[in-house]
């Protein structure tokens, strides 16, 4: 068997390469393969399998060559009619009771970049035994000769494809969660960005009918992202939004990022609103506005608010590594309440243990509507329970002959002090995290996908949250 020069390896959430350089026809259909073999392996190939994709360029054409290796296999390929969002493929698993889902999506990553993500027969993000077992039957593939392919036309006509459009039980699902006709008629004006991806009409069709006023930009296909740097809904990337949401006098700005799995919101004001805030607002809005309990699943990027809540509510906190690999396995253990990380993915009970940033959108427009109260005032009301919290993450690209280096400088920190604070706790599960004795903390780690260090802090003012940004560079040497 031939050596494997760049072996393919899932981050955070599924694999991911610069586009004709690393992902390729020949490494997507080596991925469906590992794919067709693992359902084999583990007995979920009679199940057939979902395949979505993204608006990003050529995803469709790659979620095609995705399906007729999987129908090569005589694995049954419920293949998306359109680009829909991520969460919309893994509540099509549950509808179909299918074996699994591949999404080809590069999430809130740049224009260059595509991806291909797996979901298990739950419809949540494969976790890392899964992930690894996929890895090894695609080396296997890529190693041992030609790939199996039936012609899409061939695998229609044999029945092994089939088109689906899976936003039908999507939209029913959403009905079934949150208070659609309430929403309807809340009078309320709402600019939407889908940042270019598949998030495009969706809150606009869930919410036609009654008196709110909503507004997209950016809604056509681009797979440029022109404007933006990247598709990620964080405050750098939505001055448009930010801007239009002022000009209309809006009562709130939303973004979903490229495959709809994440939200941010810009308040009345025009002022973005943190992923660790928002995430402590919508477990304001279970626990008080719902009135429902349940355990709360946290990565270690987010808030220590979400802590405090868990004290006043009576309820568990659990805390995982970065990605919702890790989130989901938890979900389902504790049949939590809500599972949310830093970058802005948010997960409810009741619906797929992943990420939503569709659902996410409705739940925090039902918080201001149940609530009478702007984002604004919805901050200020969160604050008044919690005290005030700080956030910011900075994020430093670096060349990959850096990163031994870099990391070897984290590993030798140990300081006692952080800004005159006194240091409580020294952790490593993911990167290198500094709690503080007044719940301060800073947070270093590498991304999972893509080249960066990212530098995380928190605290309760904003003098400090820069110094501690600062520090964490210093340690870092960049």
């Amino acid at each position: 068997m031939a050596p494997i020069n760049n072996p393919i390896k899932f981050g955070t959430d599924g694999w991911r390469g610069i586009i004709a350089a690393d992902f390729t026809f020949d490494n997507v259909r080596a991925c469906a393969q590992g794919v067709a073999a693992y359902l084999k392996q583990v007995g979920l190939a009679g199940h057939g399998l979902v395949v979505g994709y993204d608006t990003r360029f050529a995803s469709e054409d790659f979620a095609a060559a995705t399906a007729e290796v999987i129908a090569a296999n005589g694995i049954k390929v419920y293949l998306a009619s359109q680009a829909v969002p991520t969460p919309v493929a893994s509540f099509g698993v549950l509808d179909k009771q299918a074996g699994g889902a591949v999404v080809i999506t590069a999430s809130h990553n740049a224009a260059e970049w595509n991806g291909f993500k797996f979901k298990t027969a739950r419809g949540n993000s494969a976790p890392p035994d899964v992930t690894v077992a996929i890895e090894n039957k695609i080396a296997l593939a890529q190693g041992g000769g030609e790939i199996p392919r039936l012609p899409l036309v061939a695998a229609v006509d044999k029945g092994l494809v089939v088109y689906v459009d899976f936003t039908v039980p999507y939209f029913e699902q959403l009905k079934r969660l949150v208070d659609l006709a309430g929403l309807r008629q809340s009078a309320l004006r709402v600019v939407v960005d889908p940042m270019y991806g598949t998030g495009a009409g969706y809150f606009k069709e869930l919410l036609a009918g009654g008196t709110v006023e909503l507004v997209e930009i950016n809604a056509e296909r681009n797979p440029l992202f022109p404007g933006i740097e990247r598709p990620e809904p964080i405050a750098v990337n939505l001055s448009r939004l930010a801007d239009t949401v002022k000009r209309q006098g809006a009562s709130v700005g939303m973004a979903t990022d490229g495959d709809a799995d994440r939200i941010g919101i810009i308040d009345e004001n025009g002022n973005f609103l943190t992923q660790l805030q928002v995430f402590a607002l919508l477990c304001l809005y279970l626990l008080e506005v719902r009135g429902e309990r349940g355990a709360i699943i946290k990565t270690i990027t987010t808030s220590s608010m979400i802590n405090r809540l868990g004290e006043m509510f009576k309820v568990p906190v659990y805390e995982t590594a970065v990605g919702f690999k890790y989130v989901a396995p938890l979900m389902m253990s504790e049949g939590a309440l809500i599972g949310g990380e830093e970058s802005g993915g948010y997960g409810f009970r009741g619906h797929v243990p992943e990420r939503d940033g569709v659902l996410a959108g409705l739940c925090f427009l039902d918080l201001m509507v149940k609530t009478g109260r702007t984002p604004a005032e919805l901050l200020d009301y969160l604050y008044s329970k919690v005290g005030p919290h700080y956030y910011k993450r900075v994020d430093v690209a670096f060349l990959e002959s850096e990163r031994a280096a870099i990391n070897d400088r984290l590993s030798r920190q140990s300081p006692g002090v952080i800004g005159g604070v006194k240091v409580a706790q020294i952790d490593s599960c993911d990167g290198f995290r500094f709690t503080l004795a007044d719940n301060s903390w800073l947070l270093v780690r590498f991304s999972g996908t893509e080249p960066l260090l990212r530098i995380y802090a928190e605290t309760d003012d904003t003098v400090r949250l820069e110094q501690l940004l600062a520090f964490g560079r210093e340690m870092a040497g960049v």
